[in-house]
């Protein structure tokens, strides 16, 4: 996987709820900060987070990808900043939300299983 293919399976991950999939793509002491203000430490806490966001208001929720601007540090590194539209969403009753904009920023790193984030923060944005 390249910088550029991580935005991609993220939104797949995402788009299909699948928590394990989507902490496969973070290192193994990643830290996630997710869209409803949770904090996890490690792939297991990411997984767990994401499943109780993928069990609530993103349970039938779709990113479809925007503007990406990615940042190259190094040879083996770079900054990730990735827009998103989420559609799906519902709320506790059931009822769809207006789709919104979110903002995937990630501290990315070539490891020995390919380009994964180190740090990762969603954040809903203003429209």
């Amino acid at each position: 996987m390249t910088p550029e293919d991580f935005p991609r399976a993220f939104a797949s991950a995402f788009s299909t709820q699948d928590a394990p999939a989507i902490a496969a793509l973070l290192d193994a002491d990643a830290d996630l900060v997710t869209p409803t203000g949770q904090h996890a430490e490690g792939r297991d806490a990411v997984t767990d987070a994401l499943s109780a966001e993928f069990a609530g208001v993103f349970r039938t929720a779709r990113l479809v990808k925007g503007k990406l601007k990615l940042r190259p540090l190094g040879p083996q590194t770079a900054l990730l900043a990735q827009r998103y539209v989420v559609a799906g969403a519902r709320d506790a009753g059931g009822a769809e939300l207006p789709r919104c904009s979110l903002l995937l920023t990630a501290t990315l790193a070539a490891t020995p299983q390919g380009w994964q984030a180190l740090a990762a923060q969603l954040s809903m944005l203003a429209d």
